[in-house]
Order: C-alpha cells, then structure tokens, then sequence
C-alpha cells in the first residue's frame, strides 16, 4: 500500500512543476503552485503567474470551482506556506481556512517575517490537519533568491562561465566565440530566463558585444547589469554602438564627476546609469554595494557571465552562491581561466562546491554545485 509520504510528494512534484510556470513573472515574490486533491485526484491546481495578481491557492481554488468540484475536506499541496499579511493581494491562509479545505501540505516556511509560521497558526488555528515540511530542499532552490534576499539582503549569485577541458575562458589572444555548441548556449539562455538580473563588465561588452537576451528560447529577458567604472562604453567614446546598451540596461560607474558627458550619452540611449563609490582598495566599483543597488531594486537573482577577472572578484569576495560551468570537449593552450585574478597558498584554501551535479549538454559537459562559501538555504 503507498505511504502517505508518497503520496504527498508526488502531489507536491506537481505542485513544485507548476511552480516552475511563474518564472517569468512572480519576481520579486516568490515561484509558488498549489494542488488540490480529493479521493486521490486533483480537483484543481494553480501556480502564481504575476506580481500584483491572485496568488496560486487562490488560482487553484477558483479553478476547483470552474470544473464544479466540492472542496470540502481537500488536500492543498503548497510549495510555500500561505501567506498571512496584505500585500500586492489579500493574505492566502484565510482564504484557505474558509474554503472547506481540512488537510495542507507545505512544502517550506515562508522566510518573510510578515509570514514565517504565522500563515500556519492562522491555519492550525482554523482546526486545518498541516503536514510540513514537504519536499524541502526542493521548494527553497525554487526560490533561492527570495531566501537569500532575506537571509542576506542581495540577490542569488549565479556564476556561469564556459572553458575548455584545461580551464582556458578564452585563447592567448581573447578570442572566446564559440566555445561550446549550441545545445549548451540554448541551455544558458534559459538560464538567464530563470533570473532576474545579468550582469558582465565593460570588457566583456567591448570584446563580444552581447545582447544579454534570452533569444534562443521562450522566456523573459533579464535586467542587464554592466559594470563600467570609467564608462568606457559610452557612444562617442566606443568605437561602436554597444547592444547592450538601451531600455532595460543599467551600467554601473564609480563616483567621478569628469564622466558627466559620458554618463549623458549613455543615457541618451534609453539605459540607465548608477553612480557608486569604488573600493577602498581600487578604482573599481565596490561589488557589495552592486549588490544591495539590486537588491533594493527587487533584483533577487543574478547570473554573473563576465569574464574570468570579474568571475574571480564574487569567488574572492565571497558574493557568490553557485556555478554553471561548461565544458567544451577541447584543449585551448594559453589563455585567460576562471582562477585568475588569485592565488591560494595551501590546498584548504580551495575553493570548493557542493551539490554537484555533472549533466551532457550535447557535445559540452555541464558542471552545476553550490559554493561552500554560501550559506545553506
């Protein structure tokens, strides 16, 4: 006979993929899908689409009623506790104590402490069965950047990078395009769907001027980031008319009045332009404060795709949660790698990850894990 535990993971297996359906448009709330059950068959199911719109108990809720089934005595499979204060819409736990629902399932606590516990007390409150957690481990990656925003106020760093088999980002003379094949750069590019923000440096934009979209695939294009400390790709300067450049791009600078006329060029452009005071120990723009400018602007997730310099400064000042590193089946020679821009002295110094996962992506090798250095979700 099939434990309950079973079947609680399957239905929230549903409920987490209809989660996954919000990614383009719940930031900066939280991915999260809803599965009600009855005599062992979904009734109804939703997921949150949109900021600002019902939430995905309440989609699930309203679709039970559209196919004309009875609530009363349910199951809610939630991949996130309901929530429990007004926001962008009403609070979700009472509208799931009143609906006849008698059993929740939930998949994590809420890290909001408007929510965290409360959305439950307002459900075991209204004599509602709660089973939790559910698929833990699986609910919180879903929304790592919401947890991390409220766990350390800035966004979840994804690093991602593509090498050849000795570790070469590039040959002795620069030149990266293409490294992988397409199976993997279709597979980047739904990465980046999956972020809110993107962000690379003024070098990176001047040697491959990317257009920083997710145009190979179905899905929302995220913020661009650049960082500029001089601006040295502001029109008229540039030899070029950067891509990246226009509505939707924000090029981060230092603090330095002589950039006025190229500050206003490049805000001719449509892009927006970010003053920032510069490390203590550089002229370059200090990354903890990058971080809290996106984090303020509801920025909760980032993929970083500079080059190796700026890959090693988030690895070195430990503003880094995970890698997305892929492999070629290929010997580059000479030429710039992930590890530049530091050196370690003794092997416990090493940098290391964990939760590794090593996947094909066609003729390229994909290597994903969670650097140690991040703080358990």
């Amino acid at each position: 006979m099939t434990s309950k535990k079973t079947i609680d993971e399957y239905f929230m297996s549903r409920a987490l993929s209809l989660a996954w359906r919000g990614v383009d448009g719940a930031s900066p709330n939280p991915r999260v899908g809803c599965v009600l059950t009855k005599d062992g068959r979904v009734i109804g199911e939703g997921y949150h689409e949109r900021r600002g719109e019902a939430h995905a108990e309440v989609n699930a809720l309203n679709d039970a009623k559209a196919r004309g089934e009875d609530i009363r005595d349910a199951t809610a499979y939630v991949t996130l506790e309901p929530c429990s204060h007004f926001g962008r819409t009403p609070p979700c736990a009472p509208r799931l104590a009143e609906s006849g629902v008698s059993r929740v399932v939930v998949g994590s606590l809420d890290p909001n402490p408007k929510v965290s516990g409360a959305g439950i007390e307002i459900l075991r409150g209204a004599g509602l069965e709660i089973a939790m957690p559910c698929k833990e481990k699986e609910c919180k990656w879903l929304n790592r950047g919401f947890f991390r925003s409220f766990a350390l106020h800035r966004p979840w760093v994804t690093l991602k990078a593509a090498a050849g088999l000795d570790g070469r980002m590039a040959l002795y003379n620069g030149v990266s395009n293409w490294i992988t094949g397409d199976v993997a750069r279709d597979w980047a590019h739904l990465m980046r769907a999956e972020h809110d923000g993107i962000l690379v440096g003024a070098g990176t934009i001047r040697k491959d001027n990317p257009r920083l979209t997710t145009r190979r695939v179905c899905g929302h294009s995220p913020t661009r980031v650049v960082l500029d400390s001089h601006l040295s790709i502001a029109p008229g300067v540039a030899p070029v008319s950067y891509d990246v450049l226009g509505e939707g791009c924000i090029v981060m600078t230092t603090e330095q009045k002589h950039l006025a006329e190229r500050r206003k060029s490049i805000e001719e452009t449509g892009a927006e332009v970010v003053a920032l005071p510069a490390n203590s120990e550089s002229d370059r723009i200090d990354l903890s404060l990058v971080m809290a400018e996106l984090y303020a602007r509801e920025v909760r997730s980032v993929m970083v795709e500079g080059g190796p310099k700026i890959l090693s400064s988030f690895i070195k000042e430990e503003l880094c949660d995970s890698l997305a590193l892929f492999s070629a089946a290929s010997v580059m020679g000479e030429g710039p790698g992930l590890g530049d821009g530091f050196s370690l002295e003794t092997m416990n110094d090493v940098v290391r990850l964990r939760d590794v996962r090593v996947r094909r992506a066609g003729g390229d090798i994909l290597t994903e894990g969670v650097f140690q250095c991040s703080p358990v979700l």
